[in-house]
């Protein structure tokens, strides 16, 4: 029976970074490198989408600490703050993949102002899908940026559409209403 040693978590975090590094690095415009540019965009936006939310719900837990550090009179706890890497389920497996500083921290800070109701969500689709357009064409090089956020535009236009729904029937209720009222 042979057992297989996994990498361990550092290894995996240097083979993100080097990944990424040699992607960007593509200057050929070929199939192979085009693909390879489509995958680390794919990947990338797995990054972002769990870097915002770990913005929000870092956030949402560091809140909850302060609060309770400032009713016992403690000093408040360190701020959380972004990884430059996140682990994705890709296949069958995990892997770590790598996003640089700049962009990182702030999709973990948009997060963090969305949890803390200083922004919308559309603002925040809006900021995020800004990052994201400057990291697909000027560091993978993709002909179209992916979309970001995703599950919050969902749940956005789910909102739009009940809202929708719920004024449909408010007017039709009224209508039949007022028919009624003048019998």
């Amino acid at each position: 029976m042979f057992l297989f040693k996994r990498n361990n978590p550092e290894e995996e975090m240097k083979r993100a970074k080097a990944a990424y590094e040699k992607v960007i690095s593509l200057t050929e415009d070929t199939r192979e490198a085009r693909s390879m540019k489509m995958r680390m965009g794919l990947l990338c936006r797995a990054h972002v989408d769990k870097t915002f939310v770990a913005g929000a719900e870092q956030t949402a837990s560091w809140q909850e600490r302060a609060a309770v550090a400032l009713a016992n009179g403690d000093p408040l706890p360190e701020e959380p703050s972004a990884s430059r890497f996140q682990k994705i389920k890709s296949g069958e497996t995990e892997v770590y993949v790598y996003l640089p500083d700049e962009f990182a921290r702030d999709i973990f800070a948009l997060g963090s102002k969305y949890q803390r109701v200083q922004i919308t969500a559309q603002q925040a689709i809006d900021a995020v899908q800004g990052i994201v357009n400057q990291l697909s064409k000027y560091e993978l090089g993709l002909e179209e940026p992916f979309q970001a956020l995703t599950f919050l535009r969902e749940e956005l236009a789910a909102e739009a559409e009940a809202q929708a729904k719920a004024a449909e029937q408010a007017q039709a209720g009224a209508g039949s209403g007022a028919a009624s009222s003048d019998a």
